[in-house]
């Protein structure tokens, strides 16, 4: 396994490589590139180690394309879902890359070859555009053919570099904390926070934590805005491979992060027929109806973005939206996320969702909604987290918990805001092992906690207009200092004394003056 200096080492020349090489390139669109060339030499150096099946005498990049016969390639492609040639690995490219004039297009022809080996077979929907962002030709690169070699041979050169051991025996989340750290460092570049695109890890444990909480099998994993795929690839990390028994399904309607999703997948050796990610408007063109439901639901959907809501009459007999009565507003869909996940969750599983703050207090059609998982019982944790969690906002979320088998008629509210739930560090605060295990160990008991914790009936909910905020139910915990009245009152007596000593003083020089005068 790799350890954190390792870990810290890589990144430190990822964004070597990432800010030297690109020169004027906005690094938010270089970033693509860096992290397409780290995905080329992932699945190069995970199909040979396919091909070669640990026989030491077996070296794939030294062979001819010729001796590949299609029965070879044909076994593996419906194993591993493509194909590529010696010729074509990561390894072979960079041997020549700094002196190839003909880089930039022999890229573009490689990664169109291995995206065409799928077509025909059960995974070419998976492979089909997995390259899109990753143009070699782009003018982002360069305005000249020279330029634009010049910049893939030192990301190529770059990632060549890097060492990452054997893909096979380490577990550190490259493709995430690459990722990660790219967005980390590009937050700040004119407004490009992508922090719509990206749930931090330690934000992603808890959430997958809590959606697999006491599950000791789940059918399959669903993300109705899968983003990268990070809190996917987060219940993988909690579970046995084969715990999760039908894989994981995600839906994403941004192309970039949608093509990132998938390569997480592969990057995380999840082979191309144990997950499917579509690319779509999850409100307005759901997939995977036929597939639910699902035993676990993790999400982190955009914070109140605009949708048609009202203006399509037909959508309030949308089987997702019909039972609460009511259309989430037009500009904001929040809660027309959480009636999707909860349209698609099992009567054994759990959602749980990420969730802006406003929506559990403001009136109107989301009063409505709060009221419709009130009364039916599907509410079982709110909890509030630390601000500043998230790249590019300071908001202080909160996590929705659902839950279709609630054994009573109660609501559990956790305010984790407090210094004991979060390590501040330079730019964001972050949440350590202990701050998860902390807020998993309160979800579990259901145990009030002054300050922290408190479960409430639904019906005091209902009194309380249906205001599902932490706040309204966890008092905090007073911070003023208690005041002694006596002793203010005997301290205020030795004060206006004092003053009129002072008072008698001054009108005495003011007198001896006079009197000189």
């Amino acid at each position: 396994m790799i350890s954190n200096t390792q870990r810290a080492q890589l990144q430190a020349q990822i964004w070597k490589i990432a800010n030297e090489v690109r020169g004027a390139v906005d690094g938010w669109d270089f970033k693509q590139f860096v992290l397409g060339t780290l995905f080329y030499r992932f699945i190069s150096e995970n199909f040979t180690n396919y091909i070669e099946g640990g026989d030491d005498e077996v070296d794939y990049a030294s062979m001819s394309d010729d001796v590949i016969t299609p029965d070879i390639k044909d076994d593996a492609i419906k194993t591993k879902g493509y194909f590529i040639y010696p010729s074509q690995l990561f390894v072979n490219v960079a041997k020549n890359a700094s002196k190839n004039p003909n880089l930039n297009t022999d890229l573009k022809a490689i990664f169109t070859a291995i995206e065409a080996s799928a077509n025909g077979y059960d995974s070419e929907k998976d492979i089909k555009g997995l390259f899109a962002d990753f143009d070699t030709t782009s003018t982002r690169l360069g305005n000249t053919v020279e330029d634009k070699n010049s910049r893939l041979a030192a990301v190529i050169k770059g990632v060549e570099g890097l060492n990452f051991g054997n893909f096979e025996d380490n577990h550190i989340d490259l493709f995430g904390d690459a990722y990660e750290f790219l967005i980390h460092n590009y937050a700040a570049n004119a407004g490009k926070s992508g922090g719509e695109f990206f749930t931090p890890q330690c934000v992603s444990k808890l959430i997958a934590r809590l959606a697999i909480h006491n599950q000791s099998t789940i059918n399959k994993i669903y993300d109705p805005a899968a983003g990268s795929g990070s809190l996917l690839l987060q219940a993988k990390k909690q579970f046995d491979e084969h715990i999760i028994e039908e894989g994981f399904f995600g839906q994403e309607i941004n192309h970039t992060t949608y093509n990132l999703a998938r390569m997480n997948m592969f990057l995380h050796n999840i082979n191309y027929d144990k997950f499917d990610i579509a690319l779509g408007n999850t409100l307005m063109k759901p997939q995977f109806g036929d597939d639910k439901p699902f035993d676990a639901i993790v999400s982190n959907p955009p914070y109140s973005v605009s949708w048609i809501g009202s203006d399509d009459p037909t959508l309030i007999n949308d089987e997702r939206f019909a039972p609460a009565g009511v259309l989430a507003p037009k500009s904001k869909a929040d809660f027309a996320f959480v009636l999707h996940a909860l349209s698609y969750l099992s009567g054994k599983g759990r959602a749980a969702i990420v969730c802006f703050p406003g929506i559990f207090y403001r009136g109107g059609a989301e009063q409505k909604i709060r009221k419709y998982l009130v009364d039916n019982n599907f509410v079982e944790t709110v909890i509030a987290l630390a601000p500043n969690l998230f790249y590019g906002t300071s908001i202080a979320v909160n996590i929705l918990v659902l839950s279709k088998h609630k054994a009573d008629t109660k609501t559990q509210f956790i305010d984790a805001t407090g210094a004991d739930f979060f390590k501040k560090e330079t730019n964001n605060n972050i949440l350590e092992e202990e701050h998860i295990d902390k807020i998993l160990n309160i979800f579990d008991k259901k145990e009030d906690i002054e300050a922290v914790a408190k479960t409430v009936d639904n019906a005091l909910i209902a009194e309380n207009d249906y205001n599902l905020s932490v706040s309204s139910y966890v008092e905090a915990k007073e911070t003023r200092q208690e005041t002694d009245i006596k002793e203010l009152n005997e301290r205020i007596r030795k004060i206006v004394a004092r003053e009129n000593e002072l008072r008698a003083e001054i009108d005495g020089i003011i007198k001896e003056l006079e009197e000189q005068v």
